[in-house]
């Protein structure tokens, strides 16, 4: 039997909308935002799967099926990146050409028949894991059983120890980020649909969103102590930043990159990174806030005292876009079986999203 979320299915291989009161579980799924996607809608579509893409930043698949009219229609299905699917059972086999399968989807605003996965059921009563069950839709949770004596690891949060913010890594800037008029007037005016999004470049999103994406893409510490450099890598775009240890200070304010230029210190057993040197950035806060010349990253890194955790936390400040600073505190858990996969944005796929 199908899947029903407060609706009743209509003949096979036909798209049925409704108008639903839900809870957004998109924390693990979004990674352009949820403007421009209705997420108070589902649509049911019915049909036959005609391509599947195991591919980043998202995985797609489409669906062939008749509207209401009986006139054929295609229906193009974004879902997560491969690490999140992988952690809900998805393999690349978990779809092919020609199974018959009942999908929920959350749809574009725009009328396209395009639209952002809820749920799914394979034809047989198969299910995959998608943000319709919560409990399949995260990696399982981190746990303190390793310890070490160095930052140096891999790290990870436990979900379950941070406030949920329903859009996941939208939400939270949504949530903490009070905007300057010129902040204000850049989101209003911000098309996430469009090519100025710049996931449609495999752009991705420089510090702190590392820390804040923790709890899905693990980071990793390296000390380098012949070289006076630490590497700090996340799995979220693969932002990779050399901290310069060497007591030099940043570039003239006219070399600027994307992750922009770390210089760090140690106060005590703590280590101390800062960042300028920003380039600017349509939305690195994936909700169409800029950043630009004046962004500084203040960042603090501190071991516990049993070595199984380290507190992490940040101050963001941007003055032209934000009206006062962020802070943010959170431990993540030292995760030393876990890999760093690529996240390897496939600048083909990353396109498909765009308003045609």
């Amino acid at each position: 039997m199908a899947l029903k979320i407060g609706l009743e299915r209509r003949s096979a291989l036909t798209a049925v909308i409704t108008v639903v009161g839900l809870l957004s579980f998109l924390s693990a799924l979004g990674h352009h935002s949820e403007a421009g996607l209705d997420v108070e809608t589902i649509v049911t579509v019915e049909g036959t799967v005609t391509e599947f893409s195991w591919r980043n930043p998202h995985i797609y698949f489409s669906v062939a099926t008749t509207d209401e009219r009986g006139e054929a229609v295609e229906w193009l299905v974004q879902t997560s990146p491969i690490i999140s699917a992988t952690r809900r059972g998805w393999t690349r086999d978990s779809l092919a050409i020609g199974d018959e399968v009942t999908v929920e989807l959350h749809p574009a605003r725009d009328g396209r028949s395009y639209g952002l996965l809820y749920a799914i059921e394979k034809e047989g009563g198969i299910v995959l894991g998608t943000a319709a069950r919560p409990a399949s839709n995260r990696p399982a949770a981190p746990q303190p059983t390793a310890s070490t004596t160095s930052l140096a690891g891999i790290w990870m949060a436990n979900r379950d120890e941070l406030v949920n913010y329903p859009g996941g890594f939208d939400g939270f800037f949504e949530a903490h980020l009070l905007l300057t008029a010129e902040g204000a007037a850049a989101k209003a005016a911000y098309d996430p649909l469009g090519a100025e999004n710049p996931e449609s470049q495999c752009i991705g999103r420089p510090t702190p969103a590392m820390v804040v994406s923790s709890d899905l893409f693990p980071i990793q510490i390296e000390l380098d102590d012949a070289a006076n450099t630490i590497l700090i890598r996340s799995g979220f775009w693969d932002e990779e930043r050399i901290v310069y240890m060497d007591g030099r200070g940043h570039p003239t304010p006219s070399e600027r990159t994307l992750s922009g230029h770390s210089i760090g210190r140690w106060d005590g057993d703590t280590l101390i990174v800062d960042t300028t040197n920003f380039a600017d950035h349509r939305s690195p806060y994936q909700i169409g806030v800029p950043s630009g010349a004046q962004k500084h990253v203040i960042e603090r890194y501190g071991l516990n005292d049993a070595g199984t955790r380290i507190v992490v936390d940040f101050m963001l400040e941007d003055p032209q876009y934000l009206a006062e600073p962020v802070n943010h505190t959170r431990e993540l858990i030292y995760s030393p079986h876990l890999e760093m996969p690529r996240y390897d944005c496939d600048p083909e796929v990353t396109r498909r999203f765009l308003r045609q």
